[in-house]
């Protein structure tokens, strides 16, 4: 079989290692970069290193930072005893994008999970209860993902903040608009159940 150039080939496997990035999309994407002019390729890689040598995380939120303090804990108009715990830097991208909420984060950077030796070691869960014990947040909001690891992960937390007499909330769970009830899953459904609220007739 005949093989590619080593420089290509060493760029298509690396591409590959990237989340949801299969061998032939990778060597779409090699070619992609072999065929722009070489500046292109040379902010490429300048970008790649930035990304560890200018980035870090916030000493506060554990969010993507270029100074010790992210811009969300550095905008004094947020309300900085409100603090909404995720997932990920990409929930709390979509959090942001709603523009309905004005308070600062916490990120984990996982969720709990025994079978991939997963404690609350791994996450930043310690830096949330020092943040709490600090006296500056009066309502922690769990924001992680609807599943198994997302809701043992929030109980875990609801748990561990309890003696701790601070206000923990989640996020509000339900049918979608526009949603089919037969097409929903099992933990969405029966949430919306239990969330049920009085209706008031007019």
């Amino acid at each position: 079989m005949t093989r590619l150039p080593e420089p290509i080939e060493r760029l298509a496997t690396l591409l590959g290692r990237l989340p949801g990035v299969g061998d032939r999309t990778a060597l779409r994407l090699a070619f992609h970069v072999l065929e722009q002019p070489p500046e292109y390729a040379q902010s490429l890689a300048a970008a790649l290193q930035e990304l560890h040598g200018k980035l870090r995380f916030c000493v506060e939120c554990h969010h993507l930072a270029a100074e010790d303090r992210c811009e969300v804990c550095r905008d004094t108009q947020r309300d900085v005893g409100l603090v909404c715990v995720v997932e990920g830097i990409a929930d709390l991208l979509a959090i942001e994008r709603t523009a309905e909420y004005r308070g600062r984060y916490h990120v984990l950077h996982g969720v709990l999970s025994p079978l991939r030796g997963i404690g609350p070691d791994q996450l930043t869960i310690g830096a949330l209860l020092d943040r709490v014990r600090s006296g500056t947040v009066h309502e922690v909001v769990l924001a992680t993902n609807v599943n198994v690891e997302g809701e043992a992960t929030a109980a875990y937390l609801q748990r561990v903040l309890r003696p701790l007499a601070v206000r923990t909330s989640r996020i509000a769970t339900g049918v979608p608009q526009g949603a089919s009830l037969e097409f929903l899953d099992q933990a969405t459904l029966g949430r919306a159940i239990v969330a049920r609220r009085e209706v008031i007739a007019p």
